[in-house]
């Protein structure tokens, strides 16, 4: 009677571990990852827009053609010389609008269509800007991408103590001239700060060679 019953038993035990097995297992379900794609967007935009300045060095490929790819600086005067074309101006263009001028200059030396051209910014060295006075951490800043005057603040450490926001002087070159703009930005430091208020701040974008005072 005993071996009738663990008989039983281990036939019963068969059937559910053979009954596991036929199920096919789900297929894990991989989790979302929105910070790397905000990531990733982000370096994209970045790229897409930043305009080329004096200081910067670029990388210059074009396809198939290894005695053309060359890492250049840009002059002082935002120019740099390549290979078949010459000297041309790149200060204030995107890379792409380099891609199409150095196109265009090759364009002599093919018979069909000229071999696909990449510029890209490997050290965005001519986009350097300083801030001075009460602030936590004075300085000059070569961020690599364009800030605004809060983005400055904030990498120079912040306001400091007794700090005048009211009229946030910032200096920019125009050629040989200067010319000075202001920032409102006390009424952002404030509780209760809504859009309006950041609408008069006047939020400059800050461009290369400025430099921000804070009185």
């Amino acid at each position: 009677m005993i071996k009738n019953c663990l008989t039983v038993v281990v036939a019963s035990m068969a059937g559910v571990a053979s009954s596991a097995q036929a199920q096919p297992a789900e297929a894990p379900v991989p989790a979302p990852k929105p910070a790397i794609a905000a990531t990733a967007a982000q370096v994209s935009t970045a790229a897409s827009t930043y305009r080329i300045n004096a200081g910067d060095e670029l990388e210059i490929y074009v396809w198939g053609e290894e005695r053309l790819q060359r890492k250049v600086k840009v002059l002082p005067d935002g120019t740099m010389a390549f290979p078949l074309v010459g000297q041309i101006k790149v200060q204030g263009f995107l890379p792409k609008e380099v891609e199409a001028l150095i196109t265009s200059g090759l364009s002599a030396q093919y018979v069909g269509a000229v071999p696909q051209v990449t510029v890209s910014v490997l050290v965005p060295a001519g986009m350097q800007f300083s801030v001075m006075g009460r602030v936590k951490a004075p300085g000059s800043f070569s961020p690599g991408r364009y800030v605004n005057v809060l983005e400055a603040l904030s990498m120079a450490g912040g306001p400091a103590e007794f700090a005048n926001l009211d009229n946030v002087l910032i200096i920019r070159k125009s050629g040989d001239q200067l010319r000075t703009l202001n920032a409102r930005l006390a009424p952002l430091f404030k509780a209760g700060t809504d859009a309006k208020d950041v609408a008069s701040g006047n939020i400059l974008l800050i461009e290369p060679g400025d430099t921000v005072i804070v009185r």
